[in-house]
């Protein structure tokens, strides 16, 4: 069957790696945001504010041993340099990883495109997510782990940084830092209840999780 992709600009659509089955169609496809990448899973801010109070303490050091405040400003001037090339290097992981990635939310399941050496994709079958959740941030953009009922086949170093934090021993893949959240996370829990089969659930609601959902949660839920 010939894929619709007339509501995605040719700029945004990512190919698929196969064509879709009869039947199966393209809700959402989307990528994180450069921003959200930097500063949430390479912490570029974090690096930042090190470099900053390592600036700090290099004047503090020069004054105290009896520098001229010229001098003691030039010597802490020199951290300028790796601070600035750190930070590039960071910013450049983060573009090469989002250029790389590519979410795509089907009828039928949810598919992570990644890997900047290697180009590699993840198929999750909408039947196999036990609980989905949704964190937001001021910019709207958000993160979306997904709890699956079979984890023991996700690497958590093969899919970083679109995987949720400090998940080792259950790892949970992640849309991770895409735009709108909101729209999304509704568009995948529109897909996630359209799901024939004792799984599915009448109702879903996405809400701000941050911690992970109750044991009462049903299958191929939301956490809210």
């Amino acid at each position: 069957m010939k894929q619709d992709h007339r509501q995605f600009s040719d700029a945004t659509f990512k190919e698929l790696p196969a064509p879709l089955p009869f039947g199966e169609r393209v809700i959402w496809q989307g990528k994180p945001s450069f921003s959200g990448l930097a500063l949430r899973a390479f912490h570029i801010r974090e690096v930042v504010g090190y470099f900053g109070l390592l600036l700090i303490w290099r004047l503090w050091s020069n004054w105290s041993h009896g520098l001229l405040a010229g001098e003691a400003a030039v010597s802490a001037l020199w951290l300028i340099v790796p601070a600035v090339s750190a930070v590039a290097v960071l910013a450049g992981l983060a573009w090469l990883f989002r250029r790389a990635a590519c979410y795509t939310i089907t009828s039928k399941r949810v598919l992570f495109q990644f890997g900047v050496a290697l180009p590699m994709t993840m198929n999750i079958p909408l039947g196999k997510i036990a609980v989905a959740a949704l964190k937001t941030y001021r910019d709207g953009s958000g993160d979306i782990p997904l709890q699956l009922s079979d984890s023991d086949r996700v690497s958590y170093l093969l899919l970083w940084p679109h995987i949720r934090p400090r998940r080792l021993r259950a790892p949970e893949p992640m849309l991770s830092s895409i735009p709108d959240a909101a729209k999304v996370a509704a568009k995948l829990a529109e897909a996630l209840t359209g799901q024939p089969g004792p799984s599915a659930i009448s109702q879903a609601a996405f809400g701000n999780a941050g911690t992970a959902p109750n044991a009462n949660t049903p299958p191929n839920s939301v956490a809210a």
